[in-house]
């Protein structure tokens, strides 16, 4: 009994006596018992001092991390961490700080690809230079323009260098100096060629693309010398020659000399002779399997009718008579690059499809159509894209909410380009067996995909025509997309937050209630925090109430409001300017405004109730660009509170949430311009105001810019920019469009549909009671 208690007691815990005698044995099994002189593994000289010996006459047992104070001292060894100061070899030439590279490719030495010069002179500036830069310009980073003299009117989007004298070899020598000045570290190939050369942009690109950067290379169609001099062969410079950074380096230093000691009539023969003097290198057409390929034209050259295979792949065509013939030419080199990209879309769509059989999904791999995105896949059902219904007169889905309108401008036009392309597919899949000619659209559905483009799925009522004669009408359903094209990075001015904005805050007598909240606002973001701004009240009186001013001015509350701010604060003056018009249109009050101010002024037209802030104001300014760019801010307008909150306490400001209000895209009230393009926008406009006077109502200054400007028109909408909610007074004088907008602004802002519907529920439910 007594040996079963202890053997319970006992047998949870065997385990764990037995695990820690196994511990013990290995760790004294891990430990090495070897016999090592004392004297080799205890000198205190390089690594071997680091380990301590516990000495017990001839053994010894090594223990790691462990050391003996006593030995360090004697061995001479300092244990603890110090830290070294530094001490410059000269202490009076001690090193500033290092001063980094702007950007990241200038400090690792990374260059463009090709910088294109353009010999011309100044008879042809204005003429085949100009054709060049039509069929050139936009396709290369860096295309200059050298000519000896020039007019005094430079043609626009050039950049022209002229050196000041007609002699050709000066104008040589003083191209090739102006590239090693200021370009020779920003590239690596530089291309030379006369303003009668029509050049292949893609194909020179591709060229220096397939060279090495280090070869000392002079590529061109190569040519003797005059008197047949034996010595090397030059490029010729019709059809355009190659330099590489490497060889120009080298040619650096002796630019000089071969201007002084080599003589010559032509200046691509004068640079070639340079060349071969001083770099040993002679012009070649063909280096390491790549060729440079030219073609000449001869006198009556029909680009249409040209079959031979050497102009086909050409780079260069030389000489071009006219510009006539350098337009023709690039329409013909445009549409054979166009041919190739297309048969190498349909080569790569071939791989792509037969790649994917082997795939572990097998042909369902590959997406429609190939090459393209999947569709967007919504993860819940507030994401899936809706489907707008058409037919070739109405779309089913209207910006202004309508569940019909009519199609019209671009909607009519993409409509009726979709059609145009099915039916061009459809045709060339069956032609010559069938002839397809369609009869009508019976259903349209379209949606915008953000990871692919445009869908649409069309349903057409066909007639088939078999090459017999009959016919017969089929209904047949095709899918479309409109893919999206690559992203570009447009180039934009450089543009500050320094610039000082000019608000205009037009009032009528319907506005004066709120111009109180509008100070407010305003005093807290420019008057107490030094905004660079400038406040001016327009005060528009009908002609009754202009009549009447004198007795009874119906902004005298108003004016007295800003005189109390003047002398709150005393640095600030609020201008204001009274006019008198019928109908208040923008224009006609913008008119008044821009005579009154220098062109580089910054307008932003204010609305009474928009809550001006800082944000705002910056944003104004850096969306807003001279010559280049308007901006029309969308404003977050609150809705009604009795709706918005029905039984509840509305809060002080405006919360920028869904259930709080929207952005009202139907005002185009504020706005932010640049005098000066306000200025030459109406200055066009001039004309059709002589013979319509009423289009100053009928148009506002948004429409002004979209049809009298070439301006890039910013609408976007603005977080920044809040109005509390306010029953706007329509103006029926004003033109249709604006008064339809003003009605449209009101009713929608309101409140949301759920919050309309509930106040109707809400209404049954007491009428039903």
């Amino acid at each position: 009994m007594r040996l079963s208690m202890v053997l319970s007691i006992i047998r949870p815990v065997g385990p764990v006596v037995i695990g820690i005698s196994l511990g013990f044995t290995l760790s004294l099994l891990s430990v090495t018992w070897v016999e090592e002189p004392c004297a080799a593994l205890s000198r205190g000289d390089g690594v071997g001092g680091a380990g301590d010996l516990l000495q017990d006459g001839n053994s010894a047992v090594r223990r790691p991390n462990s050391v003996h104070a006593g030995q360090a001292m004697e061995s001479g060894e300092n244990w603890e961490p110090r830290i070294i100061p530094f001490k410059p070899s000269n202490p009076q030439n001690v090193q500033k700080k290092a001063v980094r590279s702007r950007y990241i490719s200038t400090e690792l030495g990374i260059r463009e690809k090709l910088f294109v010069g353009v010999l011309t002179s100044k008879t042809t500036l204005g003429t085949l230079a100009v054709a060049v830069n039509r069929t050139l310009g936009h396709r290369l980073d860096k295309l200059i323009y050298f000519t000896g003299m020039r007019g005094r009117k430079v043609p626009h989007g050039m950049t022209v260098v002229t050196h000041g004298d007609e002699r050709p070899i000066w104008n040589m020598y003083q191209t090739v100096k102006y590239i090693l000045d200021h370009s020779i570290n920003e590239f690596n190939w530089f291309y030379l060629v006369q303003d009668d050369t029509y050049t292949e942009a893609h194909r020179i690109e591709h060229l220096v693309s397939h060279l090495s950067v280090d070869a000392d290379l002079y590529m061109g169609r190569p040519e003797e010398f005059i008197g047949g001099d034996p010595g090397g062969r030059y490029c010729y410079g019709g059809f355009g020659y190659l330099l590489s950074r490497i060889l120009l380096l080298k040619l650096q230093p002796h630019l000089e000399n071969c201007r002084n000691d080599i003589l010559s009539a032509r200046p691509d023969e004068w640079l070639g002779r340079c060349i071969i003097d001083y770099t040993a290198s002679n012009c070649v057409e063909e280096h390491q399997g790549v060729w440079y390929r030219y073609f000449e034209l001869g006198k009556n050259t029909d680009p249409e009718k040209e079959n031979d295979l050497r102009f086909k792949n050409a780079f260069t065509a030389h000489p071009v008579l006219d510009p006539i013939q350098m337009y023709r030419l690039h329409k013909h080199f445009a549409k054979i690059e166009l041919e190739r990209a297309y048969e190498e879309i349909q080569q790569l769509q071939l791989e792509i499809k037969n790649t994917s059989g082997l795939s572990a999904d097998g042909d369902q791999s590959a997406t429609w159509p190939i090459g393209i995105k999947r569709p967007f896949q919504p993860k819940t059902r507030f994401e899936v894209l809706r489907w707008d219904y058409f037919t070739e007169e109405q779309v089913y889905s209207c910006i202004d909410g309508s569940p019909k309108c009519d199609l019209g401008g671009v909607d009519l036009a993409d409509v009726a380009d979709v059609i145009s392309t099915a039916m061009d597919e459809l045709n060339k899949k069956y032609q010559p067996v069938l002839h397809i000619h369609k009869q009508q659209l019976v259903n349209g559905y379209r949606r915008f995909d953000p990871t692919r483009g445009m869908e649409y799925t069309l349903d057409l009522q066909l007639e088939v025509v078999t090459q017999k004669g009959h016919s017969r009408s089929i209904t047949k359903r095709v899918h479309l997309v409109r893919p999206l094209s690559d992203v570009e990075i447009i180039p934009m001015p450089y543009v500050t937050e320094a610039s000082r904005i000019n608000i205009i805050l037009p009032l009528t007598v319907h506005d004066r209630e709120y111009v109180a909240h509008f100070l407010e606002v305003y005093a807290a973001t420019a008057f107490e925090t030094n905004e660079n701004s400038l406040l001016t009240f327009l005060f528009v009186y009908d002609p009754f109430e202009a009549q009447q001013v004198s007795q009874n001015d119906i902004f005298s509350q108003v004016k007295a409001k800003i005189a109390e701010y003047e002398r709150k604060y005393s640095n600030v003056k609020i201008p204001w300017i009274s006019v008198k018009a019928d109908a208040p249109s923008q224009i006609k009050i913008m008119d008044i405004i821009s005579k009154k101010h220098p062109v580089d002024t910054l307008f932003f037209v204010a609305g009474v109730n928009s809550e001006v802030n800082s944000e705002f104001l910056n944003r104004c300014r850096m969306n807003t660009i001279n010559s280049w760019q308007v901006f029309f801010p969308i404003h977050f307008q609150g809705y009604n509170p009795t709706v918005a909150y029905h039984g509840q306490q509305s809060p002080a400001n405006i919360e920028l949430v869904r259930d709080a209000g929207r952005f009202d895209r139907d005002v185009f009230d504020e706005a932010c311009f640049y005098n000066a393009d306000y200025m030459a926008a109406r200055t066009k406009m001039a004309t059709d105001v002589q013979e319509n006077e009423e289009i100053l109502e009928t148009l506002d200054i948004y429409d002004m810019f979209v049809k009298y400007s070439n301006l890039h028109v910013f609408r976007a909408v603005e977080p920044a920019l809040l109005q509390k909610y306010r029953q706007r007074t329509c103006n029926p004088r004003l033109s249709e469009e604006i008064y339809h907008r003003c009605v449209q602004s009101n009713l929608e802002g309101l409140g949301s549909r759920s919050q309309l519907a509930m106040l109707l529920f809400e209404q049954e439910q007491g009428n039903s009671t």
